[in-house]
This record gives C-alpha cells, sequence and structure tokens, in this order.
C-alpha cells in the first residue's frame, strides 16, 4: 500500500495524496466524492489501473481525510436545503486548483482524470479551466449543477437530513444506510467491507467530517450550473452513469455528455451511486481503454 504523502500549496491548503505504480507510466489522477477520504477507491480499482500500465495518484480532497480542514464556519441545514451558501465559501475551482497543485506538487505536466460525483465536478473544473494538463477525463455518477438534471430523490434527501453522525459508530451506521440506499438495484452492498471503508475514513480525519462535508456541499451550491463551462471542455470526455442512481439521478450524467463535445456516454443497468466489486473490473476497462486510447492520440499529434 502506497504512504500518505502531503503536498503544501501556496494557497495554503494542505492535500494528502498518495502514489501508485512506476514513475515511468502515464498518470490517472482519481478525485473522490462528497465526504470521501482517498481509500474509498477500493485497492482493487486502483490495483487493476495499476495492471493496466497506469500510475495511479489518489488524493484527499480539502475538508477530509488528512488534508486541510478550513477554519471558516460550516453552513447551518437551512442554506444547505435552500442552497444559500455563505459568503465565506469556498468553491469547485478552489477544489480544482487543489487536484493542479498536487500535479504541480509531482511535477506531473499533463494526467488522465477520473473523479466520481463531486469528484467529478472537480476534474471537470481542471477540464475546463487547464486543458493543457488534461490528456482525458473520465467523469463517473456526476452532474452539471443545473437545478433540473442530477437531484437526489426525495427519499435520499429525507436520509441526508438527518443530523450528522458525531461518532465512529454513528459515522459507519450512516454510511452503511445512505450507501445501501443509492447502490442500484443490480449491486448489492457488501456490509463487511463498506462498515470498514467507512470507519477507516473516521479514523483517518484530522478534523470535523460533518462540518467538512457541509462545507463541499456549499462548495457545489457555490459553483452553480456550470453546463457553460463543460461546453468549454476539449478533453476527449468519457461519462459513466447508472441507470438507477438515487443521488445523482441519471439525468446529470446524460446532461454532461451533452454538455462537453463529442463526449462517450456509458450507462450501466441496475448501477447506482456506488461502485461495488463486480464493477470495478468494467469501469477500469473502459477508463483505461479511453485514457490509452488518448493517451496514443495524443502522442501521435
Amino acid at each position: 500500500m502506497s504512504e500518505d504523502h502531503y503536498a503544501a500549496l501556496p494557497s495554503g491548503t494542505t492535500i494528502c495524496y498518495r502514489d501508485h505504480g512506476d514513475p515511468a507510466d502515464p498518470v490517472i489522477l482519481l478525485i473522490a466524492g462528497l465526504g470521501e477520504d482517498l481509500t474509498f477507491w477500493p485497492g482493487s480499482f486502483v490495483d487493476s489501473l495499476l495492471a493496466r500500465g497506469f500510475r495511479v495518484v489518489t488524493m484527499d480532497n480539502r475538508d477530509v481525510g488528512r488534508s486541510t480542514f478550513v477554519t471558516t464556519p460550516s453552513p447551518r441545514l437551512w442554506r444547505q436545503v435552500l442552497a444559500r451558501p455563505r459568503r465565506d465559501a469556498y468553491t469547485l475551482a478552489d477544489m480544482a486548483a487543489d487536484a493542479v497543485g498536487v500535479l504541480d506538487h509531482l511535477d506531473i505536466r499533463r494526467a488522465h482524470l477520473a473523479g466520481r460525483s463531486m469528484g467529478g465536478m472537480i476534474a471537470q473544473t481542471v477540464a475546463a479551466a487547464e486543458p493543457a494538463r488534461v490528456l482525458s477525463l473520465t467523469s463517473i455518477f456526476s452532474t452539471t449543477g443545473a437545478k433540473k438534471v442530477g437531484q437526489p430523490a426525495r427519499s435520499t434527501i429525507r436520509l441526508l437530513a438527518a443530523p450528522p453522525a458525531r461518532t465512529r459508530t454513528a459515522t459507519v451506521r450512516a454510511h452503511l444506510r445512505i450507501t445501501s440506499h443509492v447502490s442500484g438495484t443490480a449491486y448489492p452492498i457488501d456490509d463487511a467491507a463498506e462498515a470498514a471503508t467507512a470507519a477507516g475514513g473516521w479514523d483517518r480525519a484530522t478534523g470535523d467530517l460533518a462540518a467538512g462535508a457541509a462545507r463541499q456541499i456549499q462548495a457545489i451550491q457555490a459553483s452553480g450550473d456550470r453546463t457553460a463551462q463543460l461546453r468549454r471542455i476539449t478533453a476527449p470526455t468519457l461519462v459513466i452513469n447508472g441507470d438507477r442512481d438515487l443521488l445523482v439521478a441519471p439525468s446529470g450524467g446524460a446532461a454532461t455528455a451533452k454538455a462537453i463535445r463529442d463526449a462517450r456516454h456509458v450507462v450501466i443497468p441496475g448501477m447506482g451511486h456506488h461502485i461495488p466489486e463486480a464493477l470495478v473490473e468494467p469501469i477500469t476497462r473502459y477508463l483505461a481503454e479511453h485514457a490509452t486510447t488518448q493517451g496514443k492520440a495524443s502522442a501521435s499529434s
């Protein structure tokens, strides 16, 4: 297992990352979703990409894991419900700058980006703002920020509105509850594996996870509808989502693919807002084939 390393960025934020594989191989930067640290990418997912000839970098976004937990207050629940972010909110652009900062720290000029959920939004933002840095983009069960697409089901909103977990045990229970709900119809979760992931995330955190997740939600809301931004993306793009996602409705994936010129859209039947072990192989195959094809095209151009 790769060790935790740290990139101290000019912004004052410190980002924890892990660097897997041969430095000579093409790089895939994996960006995790809301409230997820770098360990939420299954080890088998990373191993599959390594076996396919990639160097894999994973990172803790700000406000999770061992990266910087910001000092600004978290938004109250009413602000999240009404999408009224505080004036001191950071944005997805700030989180995208963190990701670029990790690449700079590692002296990586160009990389393939893959993000899930909020991580997909961050990867999209990097691709729009820093096109020269992105060899390819893979957006997994993510969306555009437009209000009419990609919205959670009412049943999911009720779960998310529950009081935040404040203990390790409560965090594990909340993770199992929400993951089971959004995981889709064809792929039941592995309770033991998911409990271990949630417990590990609690153990690695150096700050208040509930406050951090609230600030990350606020970052999404403060960034608004990014459809026009997505239209500027020139990186070859693959969009992956399931057809049974109760957290980011499948319409979000369709809108993402529509907004990005020539994007390829793959919809996986029965998949929800989760990458179960049964889907690690097909998703990493899609990702690797996309990155390999675009990497060869870039090298020959």
